[in-house]
C-alpha cells in the first residue's frame, strides 16, 4: 500500500512539473496501458495463462461505449458501464472453450479472437466508422458532473488505476491468488489439491479483459475518435512485452514496464532513420541483462542504495568510536 501511495502522489504532482498538455497526454495514455498491463499481469505472470487477444478486448469495450453513447444516445456513464460488461461477458464465453487448451495453443486462440475483432471493427463501416474511424463520442461525463479539462480526465483516470491495483494486490493476496499461483506451477497437482482450475482461469480471464474494458471506454472518451489500428495484433504484443519487461509476477513491474514502453518511442522520435533499430535494440539488451524485468533491476538499485548508505554509516560511527 505504501508503494501505491507513492506511485499515486508521484502522477498527481507530475503535470504541473511538466507544464505541458503534450505530456499530459502521454501521462494518462501510460496510465490506460498500465490498467492493462496490471490484468494481464494477472492472467499470465501468475496464472500462467497466455492471451494476444487483449487488444480486442480493448477495442470491443472502446467501440461499444462508442456506439452507445454517440449513436444511440445513452448517457456516458451508463455506456461505458455497459462496454466493461460487454467485454466481460464476451471474454466469459470465449474463455469457456479457449482455456481448455495449453500454452502456445491457447496464444494462438485468442490471437485468432484478436484478429477476428479487429476485421469487424474494419469492415462493419455503418456501426464503426471502418478504417476512417469513429468520430464525435462525447467527452467523459458522470452523474452530470462533465470532465471538461483533460487534466481532470486525467486525475480521474489515475483514480481507477489505483482501484485496479489495488483490486489486484487484494486477488494475489487472497485464496484466489494462491490458487492461481499453484495453477502456475502445475496444473495437475493444484487439481490433485482440490483446486477448481477450470473456475479459477476463466474467473482471472474475465477480470483481466475487464481491465482492458475499463482502459478502452476510458481511452474512448477521453480522445473521442477511436480507429482499428488502435486495437490491432501488434498492441497485443506490446501489451505482452510490457508485462514481459516489467516483470512477470510483479503488479508494479507491468506498471512500469507499460510507462516505460509507452515513453520510449516518445524519446526516439528524434531519431527518424534509425528509430526502430534503437527501440529493438534497447528491448534486447533489457531482456539480456534485466532476467527479472525492469521491477528487479529498481528492486536490486534500491537495495544497493539502503546498503551504500548503511555502510557508510557504519564506517562514520567506527571512525567516531576511534576518535574517542
Amino acid at each position: 500500500m505504501r508503494w501505491l501511495c507513492g506511485l499515486l502522489v508521484l502522477l498527481v504532482i507530475a503535470p504541473p512539473l511538466l507544464g505541458n498538455n503534450y505530456y499530459l497526454t502521454v501521462l494518462t495514455m501510460c496510465c490506460l496501458n498500465a490498467m492493462i498491463a496490471v490484468g494481464l499481469s494477472l492472467l499470465v505472470g501468475h496464472a500462467g495463462q497466455i492471451s494476444l487477444g487483449h487488444a480486442g478486448f480493448y477495442g470491443l469495450a472502446a467501440y461499444t461505449t462508442a456506439t452507445l453513447s454517440a449513436t444511440v444516445g445513452l448517457p456516458v456513464g451508463l455506456s461505458m458501464l455497459a462496454g466493461v460488461g460487454a467485454t466481460s461477458g464476451v471474454a466469459a464465453l470465449v474463455g469457456l472453450p479457449a482455456l481448455k487448451l495449453k500454452g502456445h495453443y491457447l496464444a494462438m486462440a485468442t490471437l485468432g479472437f484478436g484478429i477476428i475483432l479487429s476485421i469487424l471493427f474494419n469492415e462493419t463501416v455503418e456501426v464503426t466508422g471502418g478504417p476512417s474511424g469513429f468520430t464525435g463520442i462525447p467527452r467523459l461525463s458522470l452523474f452530470g458532473v462533465e470532465f471538461t479539462s483533460d487534466l481532470s480526465v486525467y486525475y480521474f483516470i489515475i483514480a481507477l488505476l489505483g482501484l485496479v491495483v489495488w483490486l489486484s494486490f487484494n486477488i494475489l493476496h487472497s485464496r484466489v491468488g494462491r490458487a492461481l499461483r499453484a495453477l502456475h506451477t502445475s496444473e495437475k497437482a493444484a487439481q490433485a489439491m482440490g483446486i477448481d482450475i477450470a473456475r479459477y482461469k476463466l474467473f482471472i480471464f474475465v477480470v483481466s479483459a475487464a481491465f482492458a474494458g475499463l482502459a478502452g471506454v476510458l481511452y474512448a472518451h477521453y480522445l473521442t475518435f477511436i480507429a482499428p489500428a488502435s486495437f490491432g495484433f501488434l498492441f497485443s504484443v506490446q501489451l505482452i512485452v510490457m508485462v514481459v519487461l516489467g516483470g512477470m509476477t510483479s503488479v508494479p513491474g507491468s506498471i512500469v514496464g507499460a510507462f516505460f514502453l509507452t515513453v520510449l518511442p516518445e524519446f526516439l522520435r528524434a531519431f527518424d532513420n534509425i528509430e526502430i533499430l534503437l527501440f529493438g535494440g534497447i528491448l534486447v539488451l533489457c531482456m539480456m541483462y534485466l532476467p527479472d524485468g525492469l521491477a528487479g533491476a529498481c528492486n536490486r538499485l534500491w537495495r544497493w542504495g539502503w546498503r551504500l548508505v548503511y555502510v557508510r554509516a557504519d564506517k562514520g560511527r567506527m571512525g567516531g568510536n576511534d576518535n574517542g
